[in-house]
């Protein structure tokens, strides 16, 4: 009877320990699979968070490219959530850090609207500017034109107003003459009773023209093509040259004015043949050219 109840008892105790034992193993079952559960969930929202970041960086790159110049503050801000990605990613999952890097998207996200919003305040300010300075580009191009048009303009009317204030002949002659006893000349065409040569000239009205002293010049050469006179040279400001026999000197008022000179005599008697007279202005612009024989 005794050993009955013995039995019995050890059959309760075992039976309480398989009930224990296998409350153990359920809950150690439950306790693996919660954690299994939640590493599950901690890498996926570690992830996500890395996803998230990403997606920010991604966004400032965007950013970036699209900006004129390279901005300092956009690329600061994209290497610093290059940074935190590396971060999540190489980190423990845990609740503490995964809350503390969402937080932090959170606020990144936040950042990144107010640099975008700077960034595109900037941008349309510098658009505007580049527009005032195209526009401002293109009225001095317009002004440079029309600068340039007056320049020419003004040239060619100061080449008119030169030109047209150049002095001209209306009329021009030469005379051989021979001085008599009582002074007066008289013409003739023979060379061996010619004393001297008479040119003449009427120098035209010109309203234009500056008024004042003025000096022509008078060139004669002889049939061997020879200067007679005092046969000085005169060059002007072009460069231009010539040697000529006599100058003359008057005072121009803008009226028709009439200039007769002489060309004396040289050590010898005139010689026989076609002379040929050309006057010039003070510029040595030829106003007019004669031909005359001696017999």
């Amino acid at each position: 009877m005794t050993e009955t109840k013995s039995n019995n008892g050890l059959k309760v105790i075992a039976g309480l320990l398989a009930v224990i034992l296998l409350g153990v193993i359920i809950y150690t079952v439950s306790l693996y699979q919660d954690k299994q559960k939640n590493t599950a969930l901690l890498t996926k929202e570690k992830e996500l968070v890395v996803e998230d970041l990403t997606s920010l960086k991604s966004e400032y790159d965007k950013a970036i490219l699209e900006s004129n110049a390279t901005n300092e503050e956009l690329v600061s801000a994209r290497d610093n959530i290059a940074k935190y990605i590396d971060s999540v990613k190489t980190m423990k999952s845990d609740i503490a850090s995964l809350y503390r890097y969402r937080k932090q998207v959170g606020i990144l996200t936040k950042e990144r609207e107010q640099l975008l919003r700077k960034v595109d305040s900037l941008t349309r300010s510098n658009t505007f500017l580049a527009m005032q300075r195209d526009s401002t580009y293109v009225e001095l191009e317009k002004q440079t034109v029309f600068n340039d048009s007056l320049v020419v303009q003004n040239t060619q009317l100061a080449d008119v107003v030169e030109k047209g204030s150049t002095l001209n002949l209306s009329k021009f002659s030469v005379d051989a003459v021979k001085e008599r006893n009582s002074g007066k000349l008289v013409s003739t065409s023979r060379a061996r009773a010619t004393d001297k040569l008479k040119v003449c000239f009427t120098v035209a009205d010109n309203v234009i023209a500056q008024a004042g002293d003025r000096q022509f010049f008078i060139e004669v050469l002889d049939p061997q093509g020879n200067v007679l006179g005092v046969s000085s040279s005169q060059t002007a400001d072009s460069g231009a040259s010539v040697t000529y026999s006599k100058s003359t000197d008057f005072y121009y008022e803008n009226r028709a004015l009439d200039v007769c000179d002489f060309i004396d005599k040289p050590a010898g008697d005139f010689q026989k043949g076609n002379y040929m007279v050309n006057v010039y202005d003070n510029s040595l612009k030829l106003l007019g050219t004669s031909k005359f024989e001696l017999k």
